[in-house]
């Protein structure tokens, strides 16, 4: 299903945050913004909810360290236990300070790799996937705010013009 959406482009990221700012006081959904580099503070201009991903991270950490535990115990207490060093190897606490480098690394590679994962799986970002970027000027020096037309055309259009817009136009989307 296709919808009317109109694009306003703009050459400063200034002004790309003042007109986003007048655009949200004017009670419009702003759909997407296209930035050739990250703008701070836009996300909150933008009324953006907080990202979860520190969350997810210490989950992926905390399991990260329960497969390095119960690794570690398997190999080095239950399956194989080696007189390494004269270190006893009856049981995991008596072991523990020598698995403390184990256990950190465990806990980053899992944090790490399982945040790209989900980050590629929240943005829907699969391999050869074809980019849904409008305009390819995003990328090189321009910026553009994307919102969605509920038969407001005309006036939307010249609220865009009065924030700065170098270019406004509509198109579908779909």
């Amino acid at each position: 299903m296709a919808s009317k959406v109109i694009q306003a482009l703009y050459n400063d990221d200034d002004i790309l945050m003042s007109a986003v700012k007048r655009v949200r006081d004017a009670h419009h959904h702003i759909d997407e913004v296209y930035t050739p580099f990250p703008v701070h503070g836009l996300d909150k201009a933008m009324g953006l909810a907080p990202t979860r991903i520190a969350i997810t991270s210490f989950l992926y950490g905390c399991v990260g360290l329960t497969v390095a535990i119960a690794m570690m115990n398997f190999i080095m207490i239950d399956d194989w236990p080696q007189n390494i060093g004269g270190k006893p190897s009856f049981s995991f606490i008596e072991n523990s300070p020598a698995f403390i480098p184990i256990m950190f690394e465990m806990t980053v590679f899992f944090a790490a790799h399982l945040m790209v994962i989900t980050f590629y799986m929240r943005s829907k970002l699969w391999p050869f996937k074809e980019a849904e970027n409008p305009d390819v000027r995003t990328t090189d020096d321009h910026f553009m705010m994307e919102i969605v037309l509920n038969n407001n055309e005309e006036e939307l259009t010249k609220l865009l013009v009065d924030t700065g817009a170098v270019e406004v136009k509509v198109s579908e989307k779909h």
